[in-house]
């Protein structure tokens, strides 16, 4: 049993001096850990015997392995172009079975600007010194590399003839800055210099804030109510509480209440600062309350309007059996015919039941109905003819 473990003990001596010897069997000679971006980079061992093990690399890219090639003695373990060009921290180990040798390596950005990748949003901004647009410059070297932390960045921006400059460090590998508006409208003109690179120039328009309230006002060439004629509604010059006339394009709605309490619309949008819109005049005497709307923003003064009624008296020819219905001549407030396109309803009614109501446009100052016989037979009928509000009705018209 003695000579037994004698045997064994001396055999774990014999294995832990061999470990030994083979733990120092490589060494490494290159004794750079941090490199400029670019250059290339070779880790060199010095070895005693003729094995040659391979370095297993590892980087936020991938990972790869590498063969060496040997020089008196010397193992040369080349890493490659592509991780040689990227900045961040390189993890290498020799993989041999008897060594277990490991480190890490540093790449840091080439401190030469190449391109300058920059962001700005929102292009447009409302005014009034409280919203902006962020502009987000990264300064990169030949490799696409961000450029280190702390490095200067100088933002310019101009506006109305004031030019100003920021300098702002990059932090996280990217610089920002905030640029605000102004109370008044206009475009800012921005760019970004970096280790004398500039970028190109970028524009920021700064619209106007939202409308405040207005006034209308209204245009016609008379107020009768002859269904021909337009009123033309207008907006005062509409701005915002700055001062700055609104953008071209603002929608303005305009809105309509008659003597029935039916509502009319229409609608217009701002040319400088100025919407108008059209409604042709009422066929019939009417009374019209106007009002405009920027809707859920602004709103006008109520302005009203009075619509005289055109035609006081028509005539009215019966013949053929009465089934023939003349209407006209239908003259104007000048004694003028009326404008064609006037509509004429006639409703027909028996018994105080009213059976059918006919429609015509009048032409060249008359219009003409004509009932067939089959629609209505012959009976006593009460006839109502209505033109431009004015009505007439013939009880006991026999067809």
């Amino acid at each position: 049993m003695k000579l037994n473990f004698t045997y064994l003990l001396v055999l774990g001596l014999l294995s832990m001096i061999f470990i030994d010897e083979n733990n120092d069997e490589f060494t490494l000679i290159t004794k750079e850990t941090q490199f400029e971006a670019g250059k290339n980079i070779e880790l060199e061992f010095s070895g005693s015997n003729q094995e040659k093990p391979t370095l297993y690399i590892s980087n936020s890219y991938g990972s790869s392995i590498i063969k060496p090639t040997l020089k008196l003695d010397v193992l040369g373990y080349k890493l490659p172009r592509a991780i040689c060009e990227r900045t961040g921290v390189i993890y290498w180990k020799l993989l041999s079975g008897s060594n277990k040798l490991s480190g890490k390596l540093s790449i840091y950005p080439k401190l030469e600007v190449a391109t300058m990748e920059t962001y700005l949003g929102p292009p447009s901004i409302e005014a009034g010194e409280t919203d902006y647009s962020m502009l987000v410059v990264i300064p990169t070297d030949v490799y696409d590399n961000p450029l280190p932390d702390s490095t200067k960045v100088i933002v310019k921006h101009q506006f109305l003839g004031n030019l100003s400059e920021d300098v702002v460090l990059t932090r996280n590998r990217i610089s920002f800055k905030n640029i605000y508006s102004k109370t008044i409208s206009g475009r800012i003109l921005v760019a970004s210099e970096c280790l004398d690179k500039d970028s190109k120039e970028y524009t920021i328009d700064v619209m106007p804030a939202i409308p405040t309230n207005f006034t209308i006002s209204y245009q016609q060439n008379h107020n009768y109510a002859d269904g021909n004629q337009i009123t033309t509604f207008s907006t005062s010059i509409i701005k915002d509480r700055y001062g700055n006339i609104v953008s071209d394009g603002t929608y303005v709605q305009f809105f309509i209440t008659n003597n029935s309490n039916n509502i009319l619309k229409t609608s217009g949008t701002t040319i400088n600062g100025i919407a108008t819109a059209k409604m042709i005049h009422p066929d019939h005497e009417d009374n019209w309350i106007i009002k405009a709307y920027v809707e859920g923003i602004a709103e006008s003064n109520e302005i009203s309007l009075f619509y005289k009624k055109v035609i006081e008296d028509f005539e009215v020819v019966f013949s053929e059996d009465n089934r023939k219905i003349t209407i006209g001549p239908l003259k104007s407030f000048m004694n003028q015919m009326i404008p064609d396109g006037m509509e004429i309803s006639l409703s027909i009614y028996e018994n105080d039941k009213k059976i059918k109501t006919l429609y015509k446009s009048s032409y060249e100052g008359f219009a003409t109905f004509k009932l067939n016989a089959n629609d209505f037979p012959n009976n006593m009928y009460r006839l109502k003819i209505k033109v431009a509000g004015v009505g007439k009705t013939y009880s006991r018209i026999k067809l």
